[in-house]
């Protein structure tokens, strides 16, 4: 039997998203969602942590919204848990049960960081913007002048549309099945940036030049598009902020129609440093 090398399983274990051997030291954080499956930050935390010599572990834990609030304050009893990242759909649940919260979060009103501070008080921070647009300055993909469409204006939809609008985006429409939700954002993004034409469209991207799914359809096989396929054209970009499928749907689509493409977990990529340096694991 030919033994592995210890270099060769090094490598293997960074493949799997494992985290250094656990023991009674080490640092646990957290990820709470509904659905939880779908989530790709275990992956690229425990491989982050490894790879930064960090003595932590990433967790997934599926809380259904009736049951957040409890799962946060029984969180916050245990004192080796210094942070937790939140997911679809408890992010602007998030924003009311931290003691302080960061700029981008108070703007956004939704937090998908939370930091245990000396003191033992949460700190929340939101990541999902500035990860969606680090991801897409990796690509070479520049945003300022250029008209979005956001589909979806729950907690991603609200800092991608803020994140948009601090880079310069010339225009954002926003659509949400809750109208309502949709007209409270854009009054907020107007607010903040008066500069951005922002207000409430239709799922149509006709028009467009970068289009965001930031709604949950693409999930579950039977979702219908968020946008007709049929209205893509080859200048667009369009972007999806779900991670699983890897390629949803609607990329797979668009992608189909020649238009540039980008996945949920470039995203994701963007925000993990981001919310590294917010936990201190890295510096």
């Amino acid at each position: 039997m030919t033994e592995t090398s210890p270099a060769a399983r090094q490598d293997a274990n960074q493949e799997a998203g494992l985290p250094l051997p656990v023991g009674g030291d080490t640092r646990v954080y957290a990820i709470i969602g509904d659905p939880i499956a779908q989530v790709g930050s275990p992956h690229v935390f425990n491989t982050l942590f490894r790879n930064h010599a960090v003595r932590a572990v990433l967790v997934p834990l599926h809380v259904h919204p009736r049951d957040f609030a409890q799962a946060i304050q029984g969180l916050r009893t245990m004192r080796n848990m210094d942070g937790i990242i939140v997911t679809v759909p408890h992010k602007i649940a998030a924003a009311g049960l931290v003691d302080r919260l960061g700029d981008s979060a108070r703007r956004i009103g939704a937090v998908n960081a939370i930091r245990r501070e000396a003191n033992g008080a949460y700190a929340g921070e939101n990541f999902d913007g500035k990860g969606c647009v680090i991801g897409l300055a990796r690509e070479g993909h520049r945003i300022r002048g250029r008209r979005a469409l956001i589909v979806g204006a729950g907690g991603a939809g609200a800092a991608i549309a803020h994140a948009f609008a601090d880079e310069g985006v010339s225009k954002i429409a926003i659509f949400d099945l809750d109208t309502e939700r949709a007209k409270q954002l854009a009054a907020k993004v107007r607010a903040a940036r008066p500069d951005v034409e922002t207000g409430v469209g239709a799922p149509d991207p006709t028009g467009c030049d970068i289009v965001v799914n930031c709604s949950p359809l693409g999930m579950r096989r039977q979702d219908p598009f968020p946008v007709d396929p049929a209205r893509l054209s080859p200048e667009m970009l369009v972007m999806d902020v779900i991670l699983k499928p890897r390629i949803s749907p609607l990329l797979k689509a668009a992608a189909a129609s020649g238009c540039r493409t980008q996945p949920g977990y470039r995203m994701l990529e963007g925000q993990a440093e981001a919310i590294a340096r917010f936990f201190g694991v890295i510096s």
